[in-house]
C-alpha cells in the first residue's frame, strides 16, 4: 500500500521534471530562432548601418533596398520559383517512388541478386568517377547540357538514400509480402497496395532530403544550364544576383552610385529569406511521420 505522503512527493517530482523539460525546450527553441530573427532583421536594415554597427535583433535604418534588388525583375524571380517548384515536386515524387521500389526489392529474401546490386550501390559511395568524367558523360554522350534534365536526373536518387530506404524496408514484416502472394497479388500490386503505405516514416524522411536537394540546388545548374535557359533555378538565380551586386560594388561602374546604397550583406540576408522561407513550411507536414514503429501491430502474432 502506497502512503499518501509518498504519492504527493512523486507528484511534485513529476511536476518539477515537466517544468524543467518545458524550460529546456523553450530555451533551445529560442536559440534556434535567433539566427532566423537576425537574418530577417538584417535583410530590412540599411547596408551602411550594418557595416558600421553590425547585426541586431531589430532592423537598423529600415529599408527595402535589398528586396528591391532581389525583385527588380519580377518575371525572372517568378520564373525561377516556378522552375524550382516544378523540379522539387516532380523530382521528389518520382525519386521517392523509384527509391522505395529499389529499397524494397533489395531487402526481399527471394531476390537472388540483392547482395550483388547492393554492393555496387554501396561501392559508388566510396569511389566516384569525379566531376570531369561526369560532365563529359552528361554533356557529350547524353547531350543534356542546356536542359533541365541534366539537373533533374542527377538529383533523382542517391546511393545513401537507397541504403536508408532499404534499412527502413527491412522493418516491414515479410509475412505481409507472403500474405499478398497467397491472395494472388503480383509483386507490383504487393508493393503499391501493401508495402508502400507501410513506409510512411521512410517516405517522409527520404522525401524531405530529396526536396531539400532540389530546392537548394545551384552547382549543377551552373555547370549544365548557364545561359542556355531563360529561367534558372531559384538558388542559382539568387547566387547570380549576389555576384552581380558584389561585382558592381567593386567595379568602376559603381562610381556614380553611392557605395553605401549598393547592398552586400543585406542582400545576402534577403536572398536567404527568399530562398529559405517556402521550404521551411514543408517540415511541419512531414514531422509526424518521423516517428518510427508504424508497422507495430500490422501483423498479428
Amino acid at each position: 500500500m502506497v502512503k499518501q505522503g509518498t504519492k504527493i512527493k512523486l507528484d511534485k517530482s513529476s511536476l518539477a521534471l515537466k517544468i524543467i523539460s518545458y524550460i529546456t525546450v523553450i530555451l533551445f527553441t529560442i536559440i534556434c530562432l535567433l539566427p532566423f530573427i537576425l537574418i530577417i532583421s538584417a535583410s530590412f536594415s540599411t547596408e551602411s548601418v550594418i557595416s558600421r554597427e553590425g547585426f541586431g535583433m531589430l532592423p537598423k535604418g529600415f529599408t527595402l533596398n535589398a528586396y528591391s534588388w532581389v525583385f527588380r525583375f519580377p518575371e525572372m524571380i517568378l520564373g525561377s520559383y516556378a522552375v524550382t517548384l516544378i523540379m522539387t515536386i516532380c523530382g521528389t515524387a518520382v525519386g521517392l517512388f523509384i527509391i522505395a521500389m529499389t529499397g524494397y526489392v533489395l531487402q526481399r529474401q527471394d531476390f537472388p541478386f540483392r547482395n550483388i546490386i547492393s554492393f555496387f550501390i554501396y561501392f559508388t559511395t566510396l569511389f566516384s568517377a569525379g566531376m570531369a568524367p561526369t560532365f563529359i558523360w552528361v554533356s557529350r554522350y547524353l547531350n543534356l547540357r542546356g536542359s533541365y534534365l541534366a539537373v533533374f536526373l542527377q538529383l533523382l536518387m542517391t546511393p545513401w538514400l537507397i541504403i536508408l530506404m532499404k534499412n527502413f524496408a527491412k522493418s516491414v514484416p515479410y509475412e505481409i509480402t507472403e500474405s499478398g502472394k497467397i491472395d494472388g497479388a503480383g509483386d507490383f500490386k504487393i508493393f503499391t497496395a501493401l508495402i508502400f503505405p507501410m513506409l510512411k516514416p521512410a517516405l517522409a524522411t527520404v522525401g524531405l532530403f530529396l526536396a531539400l536537394g532540389y530546392w537548394n540546388e545551384w552547382y549543377q545548374s551552373s555547370l549544365y544550364l548557364g545561359s542556355a535557359v531563360k529561367y534558372k533555378p531559384l538558388q542559382y538565380y539568387l547566387y547570380n544576383i549576389i555576384n552581380t551586386a558584389n561585382a558592381l560594388k567593386g567595379s568602376v561602374a559603381g562610381a556614380n552610385v553611392s557605395i553605401t546604397e549598393l547592398p552586400s550583406n543585406t542582400l545576402k540576408m534577403a536572398t536567404a529569406v527568399v530562398a529559405t522561407g517556402p521550404i521551411v513550411f514543408l517540415y511541419p507536414f512531414v514531422q509526424k511521420y518521423f516517428i518510427s514503429g508504424i508497422t507495430v501491430g500490422a501483423v498479428k502474432g
